[in-house]
């Protein structure tokens, strides 16, 4: 089969990381941490935050859209997180 028509392997929840760019005294990431610490205490799933104003590579790339959710690395959303849409993200 191509490649091209392959999907990657399924990962279980416990073996993906999501990661919240955030920076200090925001409020949506207030809000997107509280939906991230439900959904992955739920899953399994081990989460991290990084502060924007301590890594200049974070800020150039992520200044105007933070918070930032990260799945594996990978952007999947700004500003708000939806539970519903984090969840599937995880576990598909």
């Amino acid at each position: 089969m191509s490649p091209l028509f392959r999907r990657a392997p399924r990962r279980a929840p416990q073996d993906r990381l999501v990661t919240l760019v955030r920076k200090p005294g925001c409020h949506l990431c207030d809000d997107a941490q509280q939906v991230i610490e439900k959904v992955c205490a739920e899953l399994g799933v081990d989460w991290e935050q990084k502060d924007i104003t301590e890594d200049k590579a974070l800020y150039d790339q992520y200044w105007e859209q933070i918070p930032v959710v990260l799945v594996d690395g990978e952007q999947h959303t700004f500003w708000r997180v939806n539970e519903d849409r984090l969840r599937k993200a995880l576990t598909d």
